[in-house]
């Protein structure tokens, strides 16, 4: 299921089970709310009850199921299981807990509303579960609230379980709101404390509000993949984090992978030419391509480890481009198209450059793998996925290697030849030769060293990115 072993941040070895947090909570009669929830049973306010002294706590809870009564109570919706419907739920309920009680013990009172919207196996519905839960709270009696909101997918075969499972997480969600915001990475990996990434993942995280003012939820979509929460984890260029399936349901996919440290000319060049191709696709049918650029955890690493600054600068330049940023833990690509192809059955187009293309079809690759090569590309090439491959300069010889004069390994001939003439590999097309001599590692020596030919190795925005915020260690000469 993962390429790497999930791992939980600890800051300590202390973990106290959900009946343990949800006694704590009750026992602390400052802490007030309402529990709303929708499509797995009334599961987290029912550990609060019966642990006992949830009278110190509960103030309300509800349960609207019939769509008519909560569509009554909470507005009309299209989705009963949504990130909207969770929002309506939350503010409904945290307007009236406050209308109701702030007057009688709100200067010694932090209120909170929790709700969840959760769709789980039942004798019709089959498919795989998920819900949206979030806790809107108040960090001091009468402080503006903070909110956190959360997606999760449930891997448990049978409603019981899933229902348990969602007792557990809401538990834990209210649990770290409360005691563990100081520490946001530290939250995170607490919410699946008693679970584990077999029976439930976390893909979508929110954190807002005074308790949250000095969060990046960037960062926080970037620890939901290396604490392994998650293997894959999106937000759009303006920060804004998202579900994939809001993005990428049923819409024709094109993705780019690499490191942008930093985005040169020609990773933009190739994506552009791409994007261009794959627009001309007959199984397009007219239907705007959604254009993703990912970022692996290998690839987001400096040395030995992930920079958060550095993070941060190339996610700041790439919001140039405009597009959704996909964090991954997929080390290879055909894990990439089994993702992509949950969320749509459209195509997916993938550039890369024709070096990256020698090691996919490099058969050393993928000895893990029980049927090694074969295994990798039958998953990957998949009717419906292209890839759009950049020519390599070869700075031996100087020559200019295309898909039309590239010659595979012996061993593969055949196998190439297979894909080409299915239609699984296509070259680019109208690319720019200039841009083929540029790298990456040539383009940040030049940038730290003051040197002014980075400036035309990068498109014309983001060397204005880079110059204004200084980023990847630029300095302008004194």
């Amino acid at each position: 299921m993962a390429d790497t072993q999930t791992h939980f941040y600890r800051a300590d070895e202390t973990q106290l089970d959900p009946d343990q947090k949800a006694l704590q909570i009750n026992r602390d009669h400052a802490k007030y709310g309402i529990f709303a929830e929708i499509g797995a049973g009334q599961e987290v306010a029912r550990r609060f009850f019966r642990v006992g002294g949830a009278s110190g706590t509960v103030a309300k809870t509800i349960s609207a199921y019939d769509m008519a009564v909560s569509d009554a109570i909470y507005g009309p919706t299209e989705r009963y299981v949504s990130r909207q419907r969770l929002q309506a739920m939350l503010d409904r309920e945290y307007h009236l807990l406050l209308h109701r009680l702030d007057a009688s013990r709100g200067e010694r009172t932090t209120f909170f509303s929790f709700a969840n919207t959760v769709a789980t196996h039942s004798y019709t519905r089959k498919q795989e579960g998920h819900g949206w839960m979030g806790i809107r709270f108040q960090g001091e009696p009468r402080q503006s609230p903070s909110e956190i909101i959360v997606h999760v997918r449930l891997f448990d075969s049978e409603p019981a379980r899933e229902q348990e499972a969602i007792g557990i997480i809401g538990v834990n969600l209210i649990y770290s709101a409360y005691f563990l915001r100081a520490q946001p990475e530290r939250l995170l990996g607490a919410l699946l404390d008693g679970l584990n990434r077999q029976r439930v993942e976390v893909d979508m995280i929110k954190l807002s509000g005074p308790c949250f003012a000095a969060v990046d939820n960037r960062l926080m979509t970037l620890q939901l993949v290396e604490q392994g929460l998650t293997q894959a984890a999106m937000f759009l260029a303006d920060g804004e984090t998202v579900i994939p399936g809001e993005t990428l349901w049923q819409k024709p996919v094109l993705v780019e992978r690499g490191s942008f440290r930093p985005l040169t000319a020609p990773m933009f060049d190739m994506l552009e030419r791409a994007h261009e191709q794959f627009e001309t696709e007959p199984g397009l049918d007219g239907v705007a391509p959604v254009v993703l650029l990912e970022m692996t955890l290998k690839q987001l690493q400096v040395g030995d480890a992930i920079d958060r600054q550095d993070f941060l600068d190339r996610v700041d330049m790439l919001r140039t481009l405009n597009r959704p940023v996909l964090i991954s833990n997929f080390r290879r690509y055909h894990r990439l198209v089994h993702f992509l192809s949950r969320y749509t059955q459209k195509m997916i187009g993938l550039p890369l450059g024709l070096i990256r293309l020698r090691d996919v079809l490099d058969a050393n690759s993928y000895t893990d793998l029980g049927g090694g090569l074969m295994e990798s590309l039958g998953q990957m090439c998949r009717p419906g996925v292209k890839l759009y491959v950049y020519p390599w300069l070869d700075r031996r010889t100087g020559q200019v290697i295309t898909l039309d004069n590239y010659q595979p390994p012996e061993a593969i001939k055949h196998l190439y030849a297979h894909l080409r003439a299915n239609g699984f590999l296509e070259p680019i097309r109208r690319f720019n030769p200039d841009y083929l001599a540029v790298g990456s590692n040539q383009v940040i020596t030049a940038l730290k060293n003051n040197d002014p030919r980075w400036e035309t190795q990068v498109p014309a925005p983001v060397a204005a990115l880079i110059k204004a915020k200084k980023l990847f260690g630029y300095a302008a000469h004194p």
